[in-house]
């Protein structure tokens, strides 16, 4: 199946293709255009033309148009999630909960489209300020690259796509390499939409050669990404004065505390740890249990991760299936080796499976092992003993990583203490740290990137405040 790429609302034929296979079963699923220098100068004029358009859209037309996207990720709920586990391995369950995030990340950016207001500023609180009326407005900043990863090729180009929508910039995105078929059919919903023709760009290729036009050029005015630090940090030192939105690596913790109900605490850490094969920003990688509870908790955590269905993503049972790439495989066996190697216990998994990578625990792991200290983004979790909280924190803090962290605990003095010194962008207490709802503010510290998604606060980065000074001397 031959794709084209979606520019100025057609979908358009290029001169190469790649072969896009499935993770799982390894078949060839399409064939993917590779978009030349000549093509992307082309989009990106095409969206300067629409910026005209989208500026004159009211709030109310933009909140309209993003819940017309909404309503058709509804009626086409099941074809979406589909194409998420054909060209991911996504098990079939867990993309069909993409989707109903999906649907509702939409729905909140139009809402937000239509209260994008400023704020009255009090002049007269200066000495200077008397007779003088001051407020604020928010504009777009015109053209938004958004480059974005395979994991959530729907619900995370949501975050992008959808506040950029909401402030009326025009986007062009750039999707994973191994995930363009999700971005194809957003754009054959996009266009049912009353959306301006070529306000809304896809451009599949190579990545480097890409992002790097986008990132340097003139007319992009914000390039927001989700992906590796070592990417993130170049795209960083490339944008010069563009405003840039970096969603990067993580290994998140979790403490699990005494006099907790382990049976709920084991089956969601077991949910944190293995779904979409580890492959989420905020997997939970690292458990680390007080001693006292420690070989109750790692019993029951065996015991439900040994229940979980391994296999074909299309299947409505499947809980596990393959990761994005046989070499990312082959890379989480080395690193669980490392750490056997460095003095971990293996309590289950480490080996492919038909295919598969299973969920693996390793326990007693060194964290210098770079599967503690560095991001897995594999089906692998390590669980280690404390002694205290205060040792719990230390753990997690010592990491150069800092997106979400967890605490299980009783005591409402050691919550508030863990909220204040995780050195994280978020702290969730009583649940594990791959807990996220759409609207909520998202985003790390340290190597873990810059600037927040969730609808509101993305839209602070895709806006430029403006400020306007009325001066009523003199009667004029």
């Amino acid at each position: 199946m031959k794709k084209s790429l979606y520019i100025n609302g057609e979908w358009i034929e290029t001169a190469t293709y790649s072969p896009l296979y499935a993770p799982y079963s390894k078949e060839q699923i399409a064939e993917i255009p590779i978009a030349s220098d000549e093509i992307i100068h082309e989009a990106i004029a095409h969206v300067q033309q629409a910026n005209v358009k989208m500026e004159a859209l009211t709030s109310l037309e933009r909140a309209e148009i993003l819940f017309q996207i909404a309503q058709l990720f509804k009626e086409h709920r099941e074809q979406a999630a589909e194409i998420i586990s054909l060209e991911s391995a996504k098990p079939l369950k867990f993309a069909l909960a993409e989707i109903d995030r999906t649907i509702e990340t939409y729905q909140f950016a139009g809402e937000e489209a239509k209260r994008l207001v400023g704020e009255i500023i009090p002049m007269d609180a200066a000495k200077t300020g008397k007779n003088r009326f001051g407020y604020t407005i928010e504009q777009p900043l015109g053209t938004i690259a958004a480059i974005t990863p395979f994991n959530f090729p729907q619900n995370l180009v949501a975050h992008k796509i959808g506040p950029a929508i909401a402030t009326g910039n025009t986007v062009i995105l750039k999707p994973a390499s191994q995930t363009p078929l999700s971005a194809f059919f957003l754009a054959q919903l996009i266009d049912q939409t009353a959306l301006p023709k070529g306000a809304f760009q896809v451009i599949t290729g190579g990545g480097k050669q890409i992002g790097d036009l986008l990132v340097k050029h003139e007319k992009i005015k914000m390039i927001t990404f989700t992906g590796s630090p070592a990417v993130g940090i170049g795209i960083r030192d490339k944008a010069g004065m563009k405003h840039v939105a970096l969603e990067l690596g993580s290994n998140a913790g979790l403490i699990i505390d005494e006099q907790v109900d382990l049976d709920y605490v084991a089956t969601k850490c077991v949910t944190g740890a293995f779904s979409n094969q580890g492959q989420v920003c905020i997997s939970l990688q690292r458990i680390y249990v007080k001693d006292t509870i420690y070989e109750q908790f790692t019993e029951l955590f065996i015991e439900k991760t040994k229940a979980l269905v391994l296999g074909d993503p299309l299947s409505a049972q499947t809980d596990v299936s393959a990761m994005i790439h046989a070499n990312e495989q082959q890379r989480a066996s080395a690193w669980v080796a490392e750490a056997v190697d460095h003095g971990a216990q293996l309590l289950l998994g480490g080996k492919e499976i038909d295919g598969v990578f299973p969920p693996t625990i390793l326990a007693n792991v060194d964290r210098h092992s770079k599967i503690s200290c560095e991001e897995v983004f594999a089906p692998i979790v390590i669980i280690n003993k404390i002694t205290s909280i205060a040792d719990g924190i230390e753990s997690i803090n010592d990491s150069k990583f800092g997106l979400q962290a967890g605490i299980f605990t009783k005591d409402i003095q050691t919550a508030f203490t863990a909220a204040k010194k995780l050195d994280v962008g978020g702290v969730m207490i009583n649940d594990i740290p791959t807990y996220r709802v759409d609207q909520m503010p998202y985003g790390g510290v340290k190597l873990s990137g810059t600037g927040k998604e969730g609808l509101k606060y993305a839209i602070k980065e895709m806006t430029e405040t403006k400020l306007i000074v009325w001066n009523n001397e003199g009667g004029i």
